[in-house]
């Protein structure tokens, strides 16, 4: 399976008195690089959750939002705490047995007192496994986001190295056309100029001509290096270095073959072949 970097998910469970919610998404990067846009309340959270993300993901710039929503018409229960009632009243008894002429507590004192009112916040733990838990099923929608559109761009690849084959087929059987065309202009030019031409020299300068313009090389390696792509692509996984890498290779062949053409035909396909590299290199920015 090929990913793109470009993802998007969002998700949220209803604890009760609030709604937990989370919203992934992310662009292209070198690196993995996560961005948090989290509520106070979820602070606590975000260690966790960021090596719950890393250990799925390679690369991207990814942002993750969580925040806790309130919900409209549900009510608080609110009851003390009968152990801390119990704790204080038996410190009230012990001070008034020391110092009988000590005030009672009222009862808006002992309501203010730290805790006397029981909160129906959720616990720690279970907050956390309640938001662990989500965000693994929004990890999985995540990825399933990225997959799908990282096929979609392996296809599109896969359609510009097939091109680029075509292209590299056709560069061969122009090269005899072109040194024979060469070889009578140049015959030609020598005669005007040299009365008696050595047959030799016409033949020793064609050979140099043919060294010069030779792409033979060129041609094999763009050949082994679109034989990678296809390779990489078939593999899958983490391979948007590797094809950036590739991506390299190809547009340094397609340059050289540019600079050794001789004919408006090996020149506009190594044009179209640089063309067809850079539209490749723009879709393998989004992979993994």
């Amino acid at each position: 399976m090929i990913y793109s970097m470009t993802g998007y998910a969002a998700g949220a469970r209803d604890l009760g008195l609030a709604v937990l919610n989370l919203e992934l998404k992310s662009v292209n990067s070198r690196y993995l690089d996560l961005g948090f846009r989290i509520s106070e309340e979820l602070r606590p959270l975000e260690m966790p959750l960021r090596e719950q993300i890393g250990a799925r993901l390679q690369r991207g710039k990814v942002e993750c939002r969580a925040y806790l929503q309130s919900q409209a018409g549900r009510r608080r229960d609110i009851a003390p705490d009968a152990d801390l009632l119990a704790q204080l009243a038996a410190l009230e008894a012990a001070v008034r047995r020391t110092l009988p002429q000590a005030q009672a507590l009222s009862v808006a004192e002992v309501l203010a007192w730290p805790g006397v009112l029981a909160s129906q916040e959720l616990p720690a733990d279970q907050l956390q496994a309640e938001c662990m838990a989500l965000m693994g099923e929004l990890l999985d929608e995540f990825l399933a986001t990225r997959a799908r559109e990282g096929e979609k761009l392996a296809a599109t690849l896969r359609q510009r190295t097939a091109r680029m084959r075509e292209l590299v087929t056709q560069v061969g059987p122009l090269l005899p056309r072109v040194l024979g065309d060469y070889q009578e202009r140049l015959a030609t030019k020598l005669r005007e100029a040299v009365a008696n031409l050595d047959e030799d020299r016409i033949r020793q300068e064609v050979g140099v001509f043919a060294a010069r313009v030779d792409v033979a090389e060129e041609l094999a390696r763009l050949s082994t290096h679109l034989d990678e792509v296809d390779r990489v692509l078939k593999k899958g996984g983490a391979v948007g270095k590797r094809l950036d890498f590739l991506m390299q290779e190809l547009n340094r062949e397609a340059n050289t073959l540019a600079s050794k053409s001789v004919c408006a035909e090996i020149t506009g396909i190594a044009l179209e072949l640089k063309l067809l590299i850079e539209q490749m290199r723009e879709q393998v920015q989004n992979l993994e």
